[in-house]
């Protein structure tokens, strides 16, 4: 009897449960149609997300960069960890979607003195009880338990989106930290060499100046000239070292028996990725992947909210067997069994139920804005890169005639001077315009190969290590900085 009764009893409960949350309807993307430039590039058809970082950074030495981050970054290594903590709060949440049956065994002796006996002598009685209970198990028929457990669940789905946000994130950023120490180090390099053909120039005029050949004006500017140079050199060496202290950070380990750094002229960094949609962000971005889920947690929540208007019916009951004589607990006519079943219904909380479900409803809106943000985000950084692809090759080009020009304006100034038709201060002025120009170019192939990276990720690369192939055109072009 007590069996059927039981069975019942958690069959009306499972069938009968519904959910009171709301329906979920996908917030419209508060974003244009389009980039409003050209997002497509070249015949490829790879998605960012699908090009591995392998394939994207063919620098070896990038890649066992970017290999040992994935593995030794603490960041990661915390968004991992997160996730194993989301992971166990769903299954202690959803434990309770099911009945807990506990195995109970007691026995107990108590003597009674005379003084209060029935029978005017005193007494030791005994007890000793077998059996399974089951612990006030609710039977969710508004959907309670269901909701909380579907909370828990888009909780842990987000925290697990959170965590290849943050990888794709990290591959980013130690990209373009190597970018950024290789960057310092050629204008180190770049300004050694000037400093040394500047100090051999500051040589020759302190000669020329000690037989009375040239002004100590001459002399005082080739000298500023070389200071400048070791100026530069002492900026870029201490924004290398900085450099380096950042990608040991983002790396999680000391930089050590790597392959041979690449000069940034030799980064063939992919650049024919084809942006797509706006829509498209919408599963490419874990991100934004992680704030839907975050909202469709807010949204059970409101539901678990409304069914704490609702009775809440719990079912707690044992079986077993009883005597007073442990020899006796087995025997014919020990069983024993109980039934308490429990409904609570609520009446006056003084506003509780009622602030829940608001504080629920407002958790949800605060979901939805932060949802909304995050492709609105997601739209502009896929924006500026394109807008920077589309012009970067033509600001490079530019630049380069720059320096190639500066050049040649170098070379004719200082014939000019040696055949004394220019002053001393048309060679300086051009040998100062022409390592301006210099450091620039430099500067301009790193934004290039930056803006590539920012492309890459803004449109959710860095997640496979290698390319998926989905399309017979499965590898982009690699296009080198010129």
């Amino acid at each position: 009897m007590m069996k059927s009764i039981t069975l019942a009893l958690l069959a009306a409960g499972v069938l009968s449960a519904c959910s009171m949350a709301p329906k979920y309807v996908r917030p419209d993307a508060p974003v244009a149609a389009d980039y409003g430039v050209q997002s497509a590039a070249g015949n490829n058809q790879v998605r960012a997300a699908d090009i591995g970082w392998r394939n994207f950074f063919t620098d070896p030495r990038l890649q066992v960069l970017i290999s040992n981050a994935l593995v030794n970054n603490r960041d990661l290594r915390v968004a991992a960890l997160r996730i194993e903590e989301a992971r166990a709060l769903y299954n202690i949440q959803s434990a309770d979607l099911l009945p807990t049956l506990n195995a109970n065994a007691t026995g107990s002796r108590a003597r009674v003195p005379a003084s209060i006996s029935n029978t005017g002598s005193s007494v030791v009685t005994s007890n000793y009880q077998v059996g399974l209970g089951l612990a006030a198990f609710e039977l969710d028929f508004f959907g309670r338990v269901r909701s909380l457990s579907d909370a828990a669940l888009a909780s842990y789905l987000s925290t697990e989106e959170a965590q290849r946000a943050a990888q794709i994130s990290l591959v980013s950023e130690v990209a373009k930290a190597y970018l950024s120490e290789r960057s310092f180090a050629e204008q180190e390099e770049l300004s050694r060499q000037t400093y040394e053909s500047r100090a051999q120039a500051y040589k020759l005029s302190k000669q020329r100046f000690d037989v009375g050949a040239s002004s100590a004006l001459d002399l005082r500017n080739d000298e500023a000239l070389m200071q400048t140079a070791r100026a530069s050199e002492l900026a870029a060496m201490r924004q290398r070292a900085q450099a380096m202290n950042a990608l040991t950070l983002l790396v999680g380990q000391p930089l050590k028996d790597l392959p041979p750094a690449q000069p940034l002229s030799a980064q063939n960094i992919l650049t024919d990725i084809p942006a797509g949609l706006p829509s498209d962000l919408l599963t490419q971005r874990p991100d934004i992947r992680s704030a839907e889920q975050t909202l469709l947690s807010a949204n059970a929540n409101i539901g678990a909210a409304r069914a704490a208007f609702f009775p809440r019916i719990s079912l707690t009951a044992g079986l077993g067997t009883s005597s007073n004589e442990l020899s006796g607990l087995f025997e014919g006519g020990s069983r024993s069994w109980s039934f308490a079943p429990q409904l609570v219904l609520p009446i006056f909380d003084a506003g509780r139920n009622r602030a829940n479900l608001t504080l629920t409803e407002v958790r949800k809106n605060i979901a939805v804005a932060n949802y909304e943000k995050s492709i609105q985000v997601a739209f502009r950084e896929v924006s500026d890169a394109l807008v920077a692809r589309s012009l970067l090759d033509e600001q490079i080009d530019a630049q380069r005639l720059v320096q190639e020009a500066q050049a040649e304006r170098f070379k004719f100034a200082t014939q000019r001077f040696q055949n004394g038709i220019a002053s001393s201060l048309d060679v300086l002025d051009a040998q100062r315009e022409l390592f301006s120009a210099q450091l620039a170019l430099v500067q301009a192939r790193q934004l290039r190969l930056t803006n590539a990276i920012d492309l890459y990720r803004s449109l959710g690369g860095g997640l496979v290590e290698t390319t998926v192939a989905t399309a017979p055109a499965a590898t982009p072009a690699a296009a080198p900085v010129k």
